[in-house]
C-alpha cells in the first residue's frame, strides 16, 4: 500500500467516523492483521473504544476478521473498501437517476448505516420523503417497497451475509467468532412484508421531550418493543454492481463516439438485458440472440431486423472488438466484450484506460509531449530520430521531453544490442510506452490530489469555523421565529445580524467548497477508469 493511499484512506475515516476511528483503522492499515490486544497497544486507547470502533468498521464493510487456528481472532483493513468511500456521492446520485427519489434515499441510509433491515430502512426513508412533502400528504410505505425491491431485483443492494443454522453439539465450546455465510440465490430475494403505514412529520419540541419521557418510562418499566418482521436480515448496497453500470455506461459511449448513437442504443439494450446475469468480473456478457435483441429496443428507435443485423454485424467487425459474435441460432448470438483485447486495448478509442492516460500531459508537460505520448501510443517503439521526424518537433526539444518523460515513468527506454558487448554504437535505444506503469503513477498521483484537496476543505472550513458557526445560530433562530409567526421586521432584525462582509465571505466559501467538491468527483472519475484498466488487464490470460 502506497503512502498516498494510506493518506487517502486516513483522511477519509477521520472525515467520516471520527478520530478514534480513525486512529484504529489506520493502526490496521499501517500494521496488517492484527488482533485485539496488539491493537490496543498500538493505538494507546481504552479496550471498549478499540471495540466500538471495530463494530463500527465491520457494521460498514471496512473492516474484516479472521478466526486463527489457535483461536485468536485478527481483524484486518480492507483498504481498497475505504477507499469507496470516495465515489459514494456517485452512487447516490447513479440511484436518484434509474430510481428516483426512494432509490436515492434507500441507497444513501444503506451507505450511512453499513447495513439495515429493510423494515428500517423503507420507514426511514418514507419519513425523510414525508417531510420534503406538502401539508397533508405522506409517503407510503408501499411505494418505498415496491423501489426496495427494485433496487434488489437488479442488484443493487444484496442481503448481508448470516450466521448459518449449524447443529453443534452440546459440550463443543461456542467459536470465537461466527462465521458469515450467504448463499447465493439467496442474496437478492426480499421477504415478503405486508409494510402497512405512512411517513410522519418530525414534532415540535415540546412533543418531542414528551415522547423523549415516555420512552424511557416504558424502558424503565420493562417494556419491549415488537420484533419486527425482517429481523435478522439485513440489507447493503452491492458496490461492484453499481461499478458494472459505471463500466457499462463507458461502453456505450466510447460506441456512440465510434460509430452513432443508433450502434451505442443497440450495445446499451444487450447490456440492459444481461447486466444481472453477468458476473463482476466476466470478460464479456451471455450470448443474446438478433430476436432477442430486437424484442428489446426501446420503443423509440423504429429500425427493422434487417438493419439491426446490419448494425450488429458492423459491430462485431469493428477492430476494437466491442460485439463478438458467439453463434448462428436464433439470428445469430451475440456478446458484448467487456474487456477488450491485446489489440484493443492499445487504440486510444477504446474506453480503458489511454482517454485517461493522454489529457493530463498537456497541463504538465506541454501539447508537445501529449503529441509524443499519443505517437508512442500509436507506435509502439520508435528511435529519438524517429519521434523527432513523425512529431515534427526540433531534436533538441524532442530529447529534452523524452527524457522528462522518461524521468516521470510515463516512457521507458529499451536497449536492443546488434553485439554482446552493449557497445553505444551498436545498440538500438528505442522509446516505448509501458501503459500498466502509466496507469499505476497516474492512478497514485489522482490519490495524492484527493487527499489534498480534502485536506484543503478542512483547512477552509477550520479558518472559517467562527462565521459557520454564527451563521448555523442565526439560521436557528430565524426558523423558530418562523415556526412561531415572528413579524417580518423581527426577522430582517435577526438576518442584519449577519454583516454585509460576513455574507460575502460565506459566499466565497461555499463556492470554494463546491469547487473542490466537484473537483473530487472529477478525480474519482479518472481513478475508476484507471483501477477497473489495471483490474482487467492484470486478470486477462
Amino acid at each position: 500500500m502506497t503512502q498516498a493511499e494510506l493518506r487517502l484512506c486516513s483522511l477519509l475515516l477521520q472525515e467520516h467516523f471520527g478520530e478514534i476511528v480513525e486512529k484504529v483503522g489506520n493502526s490496521l492499515l499501517r500494521t496488517g492483521p492484527r488482533p485485539l490486544r496488539l491493537l490496543v497497544g498500538d493505538t494507546g486507547l481504552l479496550v471498549d473504544q478499540v471495540k466500538k470502533a471495530l463494530c463500527v468498521l465491520i457494521q460498514h464493510n471496512l473492516v474484516r476478521y479472521e478466526v486463527q487456528p489457535r483461536g485468536s481472532v485478527e481483524y484486518e483493513a480492507r483498504s481498497e473498501r475505504i477507499l469507496r468511500i470516495l465515489r459514494y456521492p456517485r452512487y447516490i446520485y447513479t440511484a436518484k437517476t434509474l430510481y428516483g427519489d426512494p432509490g436515492e434515499l434507500l441507497v444513501e441510509e444503506l451507505l450511512l448505516h453499513g447495513h439495515l433491515p429493510m423494515s428500517s430502512v423503507v420507514a426511514r426513508v418514507a419519513d425523510r420523503l414525508t417531510e420534503t412533502m406538502e401539508d397533508g400528504k405522506t409517503m407510503d410505505y408501499v411505494e418505498v417497497s415496491s423501489t426496495f425491491a427494485r433496487l434488489a431485483d437488479t442488484h443493487f443492494i444484496q442481503r448481508c451475509p448470516i450466521v448459518p443454522d449449524i447443529p453443534r453439539s452440546a459440550k463443543a465450546p461456542p467459536p470465537a467468532a461466527p462465521a458469515l455465510a450467504i448463499a447465493e440465490k439467496d442474496m437478492y430475494i426480499v421477504p415478503r412484508l405486508s409494510l402497512v403505514g405512512k411517513g410522519k412529520r418530525r414534532h415540535s419540541c415540546d412533543e418531542e421531550e414528551e415522547g423523549e419521557h415516555k420512552a424511557k418510562r416504558q424502558k424503565q418499566e420493562g417494556a419491549s418493543s415488537e420484533t419486527p418482521p425482517d429481523d435478522g436480515i439485513y440489507w447493503q448496497v452491492n458496490l461492484e454492481r453499481f461499478h458494472q453500470h459505471f463500466r457499462d455506461q463507458a461502453l456505450v459511449s466510447a460506441v456512440a463516439s465510434r460509430t452513432d448513437q443508433t450502434s451505442s442504443e443497440v450495445v446499451r439494450t444487450m447490456l440492459r438485458m444481461s447486466e444481472v446475469t453477468t458476473a463482476s468480473g466476466a470478460s464479456h456478457t451471455q450470448p443474446l440472440s438478433s430476436n432477442e435483441i430486437f424484442r428489446s429496443l426501446p420503443a423509440g428507435y423504429n429500425i427493422g431486423k434487417q438493419v439491426l443485423d446490419q448494425y450488429l454485424a458492423l459491430l462485431a467487425d469493428d477492430p476494437l472488438e466491442f460485439v463478438g459474435k458467439s453463434g448462428d441460432s436464433g439470428g445469430g448470438t451475440y456478446t458484448v466484450k467487456v474487456t477488450r483485447g491485446p489489440r484493443a486495448s492499445w487504440t486510444p478509442l477504446s474506453p480503458f484506460p489511454h482517454p485517461s492516460l493522454i489529457p493530463p500531459l498537456p497541463h504538465r508537460f506541454g501539447s508537445r509531449c501529449a503529441r509524443i505520448f499519443r505517437l508512442l501510443l500509436r507506435k509502439k517503439h520508435l528511435e529519438q530520430k524517429q519521434v523527432e521526424d513523425f512529431a515534427m518537433i526540433p531534436a533538441k526539444e524532442a530529447k529534452d521531453m523524452l527524457y522528462r518523460m522518461l524521468s516521470e515513468n510515463l516512457v521507458s527506454l529499451q536497449e536492443i544490442p546488434k553485439t554482446p558487448d552493449h557497445a553505444p554504437s551498436r545498440t538500438f535505444y528505442l522509446y516505448t510506452v509501458n501503459v500498466m506503469a502509466a496507469a499505476r503513477m497516474l492512478l497514485h498521483r489522482c490519490y495524492k490530489s484527493v487527499a489534498n484537496l480534502m485536506e484543503r476543505r478542512q483547512h477552509e472550513m477550520r479558518e472559517n469555523k467562527r462565521l459557520l458557526e454564527k451563521s448555523q445560530r442565526v439560521e436557528a433562530i430565524l426558523a423558530s421565529m418562523q415556526a412561531t409567526g415572528a413579524e417580518a421586521a423581527q426577522l430582517h432584525e435577526v438576518e442584519e445580524m449577519i454583516t454585509g462582509p460576513e455574507r460575502q465571505q460565506l459566499e466565497t466559501l461555499k463556492r470554494n467548497v463546491n469547487k473542490i467538491d466537484a473537483s473530487e468527483n472529477q478525480v474519482d472519475e479518472t481513478i475508476f477508469v484507471l483501477e477497473s484498466f489495471i483490474e482487467s488487464t492484470t486478470k486477462r490470460p
